[in-house]
């Protein structure tokens, strides 16, 4: 079994020609949210995955084995629920009010500029619905947002860079309840 316990976000700072040579191993969003498990490569391998508690993986992510494989990470096709408005009854606000309504419900959500998508959830199907929203079933892959207080570098969709002010002489800060100006 080839041993992982490196992640390389995104891949970043590695030559393409090495992203190129890379093989891959295809997880679906419930795998990837995990520390640690185990999986098959592209090339058939038996892969297991070690890596520091809460580590997330995204698609585009590169992992790293003990003898220097590199394997990229790709989202998985999976059944999730597309969101999108209804035309004939609503606008394209009514996305922002389901996003909102989706997380007081905490639930794992990926935004577009035109659709939402959930993982199945007959219940929340049907509020949405009731929204004025058409909810259908469809495979793809699942990328849900992070959260705005991610430790993984995976916030802001997927980049990660400084909130230093040119205007303050005060070191890098995080933001939240209390940061104490306006964004």
């Amino acid at each position: 079994m080839l041993l992982i316990s490196k992640l390389i976000p995104q891949g970043q700072g590695l030559a393409s020609v090495l992203l190129k040579r890379a093989t891959h191993v295809e997880l679906d969003w419930d795998v990837r949210q995990k520390s640690r498990f185990e999986a098959t490569d592209a090339l058939g391998r038996q892969i297991g995955i070690f890596l520091p508690r809460g580590t997330v993986l995204r698609g585009g992510d590169v992992l790293v084995a003990e003898d220097g494989t590199l394997i990229k990470v790709l989202a998985a096709p999976q059944t999730v629920l597309r969101i999108t408005p209804c035309s004939t009854h609503g606008t394209s606000f009514d996305l922002i009010r389901a996003a909102y309504h989706l997380g007081n419900r905490h639930v794992p959500i990926e935004l577009k500029p035109d659709h939402l998508k959930i993982e199945p959830d007959h219940v929340l199907a049907d509020m949405l619905r009731a929204m004025h929203l058409i909810v259908v079933e469809v495979n793809e892959a699942f990328e849900p947002e992070s959260g705005a207080y991610s430790s993984n570098g995976h916030a802001h969709g997927g980049h990660d860079h400084s909130h230093a002010h040119p205007h303050d002489d005060t070191p890098e800060h995080v933001h939240g309840p209390g940061c104490q100006h306006a964004h």
